[in-house]
C-alpha cells in the first residue's frame, strides 16, 4: 500500500468520470471547501482507514435503504465505525422491515454502483424518491467525509457547509434518527 496524498479541491477538470467530475462542480458552485484524497477502490469501512487518517476525520457510512414493498427509498449516513441493524432506524421511522436497496435501484435513483453510496449521490435524485436521514451523532463532528460518488477517492468538509449549503442545494429534507452503538 501507498501513502496517501493530501489534496486541496478538486483533480484537474477532465480528468475523472462524469459522476464525479458533476460532484466537484456541484460543491464548487456553492462555494464549499474540500480536501480529497484519492485511494484504491474502497468496498468496505475498513478500506477506508488511511484515508480517515489522512483526511483527519471518519468517512461518513452511507447505506441505501428501502421498504419491503421497495416503493420508499432511504440514503442513511451514520459515523463509518458505528454498527447497523435495520430495526432501530425501522423504528424511529414508523416503517417495517428495512432492508438494504438494490444495486440496479443505487444506480437508477442515486446514479452510482455498490460502494459509492453518497450525500452527493442525491443530485441525481430529480424526482426527491430518497429519504435522507443523518445519525445524530454525525451532526456533532467538525467535518463530514464521503466519496464524490466514486468509491476511489474521499473528500471532507465543514459539518456546517453541508448542513447549510449543500443540503439545501440538493433540495432534500431530512430526518435525525439515534442510533444506538450496542444492541440488546
Amino acid at each position: 500500500m501507498h501513502e496517501s496524498l493530501l489534496f486541496q479541491g478538486r483533480p484537474e477538470k477532465g480528468s475523472r468520470r462524469e459522476i464525479e467530475e458533476r460532484s466537484y462542480d456541484l460543491l464548487d458552485s456553492l462555494a464549499i471547501d474540500f480536501l480529497r484524497v484519492d485511494h484504491d477502490e474502497a468496498m468496505s469501512m475498513e478500506d477506508l482507514n488511511e484515508a480517515d487518517r489522512v483526511l483527519g476525520c471518519t468517512i461518513a457510512k452511507n447505506l441505501f435503504l428501502t421498504n419491503r414493498q421497495q416503493t420508499d427509498f432511504y440514503l442513511l449516513i451514520m459515523p463509518g465505525s458505528k454498527p447497523f441493524k435495520t430495526k432501530y432506524l425501522s423504528a424511529q421511522l414508523g416503517c417495517s422491515r428495512l432492508s438494504f436497496a438494490s444495486e440496479e435501484k443505487l444506480t437508477e435513483l442515486l446514479g452510482v454502483k455498490s460502494g459509492s453510496a453518497s450525500l452527493l449521490g442525491l443530485m441525481n435524485d430529480e424526482g426527491k424518491k430518497v429519504r435522507l436521514v443523518i445519525d445524530k451523532e454525525l451532526l456533532d463532528e467538525k467535518l463530514f467525509a464521503c466519496h464524490p460518488c466514486r468509491n476511489t477517492s474521499s473528500i471532507a468538509f465543514s459539518m456546517d457547509d453541508m448542513l447549510h449549503k449543500l443540503i439545501p442545494a440538493l433540495g432534500h429534507e431530512y430526518a435525525v434518527v439515534d442510533l444506538p452503538w450496542e444492541f440488546e
